[in-house]
């Protein structure tokens, strides 16, 4: 342990500039992450050599010109004593500026330093502080250093020269000198501009403070077994215990793990020479200090260590980089051992992360060949050969053979073909265009928006940026976490739905206090968001399943009809196909609740737009040409958006809604029978009057009067609107009276309020983040200030109407972790996501309430 030098009281106890000992005043927010983690090694009484910290204001002011007291701080010292200076920021993520070593070093220390080293160890320690002097802390071009061979007595003669030729000066000889000069150069590098943008990426404040430590240096070079290393006890990737690490004989900071090396192992291995094999004695410190930091400070740590003539010395700790599946195996180790609570297990897990354990992804080590990048708009990756129609990507799943879809941009058609294709890539779209979404909810990796690959879909190829084209038939690799378009075939990493993750969901929704849905379109959704322990389904498209096989052709019958009851007689043959997709769906969710959105499409997306296409449909439907083309025409919309869909449709054309209200009362009076009792819920779009509501209501409620009496069973049902106009928002106090539930559709309502099409504004969104015209992509993080206030005051005018109502958020903003604290904090009792989200959503949800019940008071601002 660092005892005080009585000499020097003032540097003991000065915040500024303090000796690390067990009580000196060192603080994060003041001192920085390596300060505070040096004084607690201290307190454990590991063998740390000798430290002064230097606190944020103390480097401002460095940078700025000043000084502290060079002597004071040397004056902790021994005369002799070799320094390093390190950075210390608040988070180590952060970064900083290098660590300068061997400070001290002149001719009379080589001198000294040669007899009890040995020449050449001491040679090779001036030799390379020279270089790092001269290029990081005197700005001298590197070039007139590197070109130096060797590291004997002729190579520091010539560095020696060769400062002395680019300075106008000699070398500094004097220790007080050279800390000055490196104090100096590393407060200013922190100032620079690109240091600051840099650590802004990272999440650093943009006045983020720096601290500085002044440590002992302890040689790894020498007589007696010498080197230096890191050490710690779990496998990075996967969070396996294993001793990991590497050693490097006769070496200094962490040269041990540079790339052809020649650095040993740490635990005997079958590879290779090991530290374990050459020095028993001193792995067996390393690993028993390496096991009391993991206990005591609640972390696994990754030690830096020298080992100076077989004896141990540990210059640093810091928590293991990890993956997301480490960092979930990680945590919940800690807490099963008692180490850490199992809130606090929850709160070290960034809820983002577990993306990379639901799918598999491209394994961090691969090399990988970049076409090019776009959005990330559905994570986890997948190889495959491209593809560029929904009909070829079928072909390719009955083969067995992965498949990429590539297209300009995706439609309802298209869905039958990203169900059998293992990834899709598109040319336009943002986070909640088609692809997107359906993505999402199909687990599916996709890239969007991805305008610097050139499509030429009918020539069915693409061409890259750096000019290779791509056509059909070749590999290619989509990574939907990292938004990158990858040739080849890189190394993949698996999912990674283990017990450890298991264990962690169970902890998260012991601790949450807001439910949290699926958005579920089809059966296999239903069941991906049971495996996911979904509370039910928020979300259930139903135009989705009139795509499927069989059903396109009787629906277009059916949009052909020029009767009332010419539709409702096509409808009728519907009617079986989608009381079976009813059914499955409810007896999945095994009487959990089913949110079933009624028809919202316009119907013209339902009909070919090529010739080709409307020859075949003339032909089924044995109508003209000229007829299908005619009647192709009259259905196009300005703005179909905006058009006849939704509720619009549901007044005008009201045999669809009557034909689905009768399909799911029916189904749940089915399901009902051989499981639990089912009480559906059935969501009307796009409303925006109070009268649209009662007219829809009006005939589903004569539907089940109907199905109540043809089936001679009673059943419920609890009728609600999807708040997906900004008009539907300020008049909730209308409408809710007349509902059991309003589900506040996020993806329309954002789109409606910004005035924004959520398809094309992935071609600009990313410039204007940049420039700050929008904190995020308002598709992906809820906009807490303009749609939150609409959201805000449907929530409020909402319950003053109907104190009783259910609120919830089903659009994709459901899954954002960011999000979902606004939809606490207001009051909603729900949010509703892809299946895929639900885990995130779950962990998210669990860490506000945790923080609210230790008052983080960021868990109940709405404004996050």
């Amino acid at each position: 342990m660092l005892h005080g030098n009585p000499k020097d009281a003032a540097v003991q106890n000065d915040p500024n500039v303090t000796l690390i000992t067990a009580t000196a005043p060192v603080a994060t927010t003041t001192h920085g992450g390596r300060a505070k983690c040096l004084q607690r090694l201290v307190r454990l009484d590991l063998p740390v050599p000798r430290t002064v910290a230097l606190c944020f204001d103390t480097v401002k002011a460095i940078a700025a010109g000043g000084m502290p007291d060079l002597s004071a701080i040397l004056g902790q010292f021994d005369d002799r004593a070799l320094l390093c200076v390190r950075p210390s920021s608040e988070d180590p993520d952060w970064g900083g500026p290098g660590a300068v070593m061997s400070i001290g070093m002149s001719d009379g220390a080589h001198a000294a330093l040669s007899d009890s080293l040995g020449p050449a160890a001491a040679t090779a320690l001036y030799l390379r502080f020279v270089q790092s002097y001269a290029t990081h802390v005197a700005r001298l071009d590197p070039d007139e250093f590197e070109h130096i061979d060797g590291t004997g007595p002729e190579a520091l003669a010539a560095a020696l020269d060769a400062y002395e030729d680019e300075a106008d000066e000699p070398f500094p000889q004097d220790r007080g000198e050279q800390l000055a000069g490196v104090l100096r150069s590393m407060a200013r590098a922190w100032d620079g501009t690109s240091a600051r943008l840099l650590r802004q990426a990272k999440g650093a404040p943009a006045e983020a403070g720096l601290g500085l430590v002044v440590q002992e240096m302890i040689p790894g070079v020498g007589p007696g077994e010498c080197g230096s290393g890191v050490i710690q006890l779990v496998n990075t990737v996967t969070g396996d215990k294993q001793v990991t690490g590497r050693y490097l004989r006769q070496s200094q900071g962490r040269e041990a793990l540079g790339d052809g090396s020649g650095s040993l192992y740490l635990a005997s291995d079958s590879r290779g020479t090991a530290l374990q094999d050459v020095a028993p004695e001193a792995f067996g410190a390393l690993r028993d200090h390496a096991a009391l930091m993991r206990r005591q400070l609640r972390a696994e740590m990754q030690v830096e260590f020298v080992i100076a003539n077989g004896q141990v010395h540990i210059l640093d700790g810091m928590r293991v980089p990890r993956s997301p599946r480490a960092a979930v195996k990680i945590a919940v180790r800690l807490a099963e051992e008692g180490i850490i609570p199992r809130q606090e297990a929850l709160l070290r897990v960034e809820p983002h992360g577990l993306n990379e354990l639901l799918h598999r992804q491209v394994d961090p080590e691969a090399e990988r060949d970049l076409l090019a990048t776009g959005i990330a708009a559905s994570p986890g990756a997948a190889t495959g050969r491209i593809v560029f129609t929904s009909a070829d990507a079928q072909a390719s799943a009955a083969r067995g053979e992965a498949c990429v879809l590539v297209r300009r941009e995706t439609s309802p058609e298209d869905v039958r073909g990203m169900h059998a294709a293992a990834a899709v890539l598109t040319e336009k779209g943002g986070m909640t265009s088609h692809a997107a979404v359906i993505g999402r909810g199909l687990g599916l990796p996709c890239i969007v928006g991805v305008s610097d690959l050139r499509f030429q879909t009918r020539k069915k190829q693409i061409t890259a940026p750096d000019g290779r084209i791509l056509r059909e038939g070749d590999l290619v690799t989509i990574d939907g976490t990292s938004g990158q378009v990858l040739a080849g075939e890189p190394a993949m990493l698996e999912a990674a739905l283990d017990d450890s993750f298991r264990t962690l969901m169970g902890w998260a929704d012991a601790e949450r206090d807001i439910g949290i849905r699926a958005n579920a379109d089809t059966p296999a959704d239903a069941q991906t968001a049971r495996n996911f322990d979904a509370q039910g389904i928020g979300l259930c498209r139903t135009e989705h399943m009139f795509f499927e096989t069989g059903r396109l052709t009787v629906m277009r019958e059916m949009i052909f009809a020029q009767t009332p009851a010419g539709r409702a007689a096509v409808l009728e043959r519907l009617l079986p196909m989608q009381r079976a997709d009813f059914v499955q769906l409810f007896r999945i969710m095994e009487g959990q609740p089913v949110c079933i959105r009624l028809f919202d499409p316009p119907l013209h997306e339902f009909l070919p737009t090529n010739r080709a296409g409307q020859r075949d449909l003339a032909d089924a439907l044995n109508l003209p040409v000229s007829d299908v083309t005619r009647r192709a025409d009259a259905m196009v919309e300005y703005n179909p958006m905006l058009g006849m869909r939704g509720v619009r449709l549901g007044v005008t054309v009201p045999e669809i809604y009557d034909m689905q209200a009768r399909a799911i009362f029916e189904a749940a009076i089915e399901a009902s029978r051989d499981g639990a009792s089912v009480v559906p819920e059935i969501m009307i779009p796009l409303v925006s009057a109070r009268r649209e509501v009662e007219l829809v209501k009006a005939r589903i409620d004569a539907v089940a009067v109907a199905v109540r009496a043809e089936a001679g069973r009673d059943f419920d049902y609890r009728l609600g609107v999807m708040v997906e106009t900004p008009r539907a928002a300020l008049r909730a106090a209308e409408i809710a009276p007349h509902c059991a539930f309003l589900s506040f559709g996020t993806n329309d309502l954002t789109q409606m309020t910004y005035g924004l099409s959520r398809d094309d504004a992935g071609r600009f969104m990313s410039a204007y983040v940049q420039k700050g015209v929008f904190p995020e992509d308002p598709f992906h993080v809820l906009d807490t200030d303009g749609v939150g206030e609409l959201l805000r005051l449907g929530v409020e005018r909402g319950r003053g109407a109907h104190p009783g109502i259910t609120l919830s958020v089903c659009g994709e903003h459901g899954g954002n972790p960011e999000s979902i604290a606004f939809c606490r904090a207001a009051g909603f009792d729900y949010v509703s996501c892809s299946p895929f989200r639900v885990p995130v959503a779950r962990l998210a949800a669990a860490q506000l309430a945790i923080r609210h019940k230790i008052g983080d008071s960021s868990a109940d601002s709405p404004n996050i």
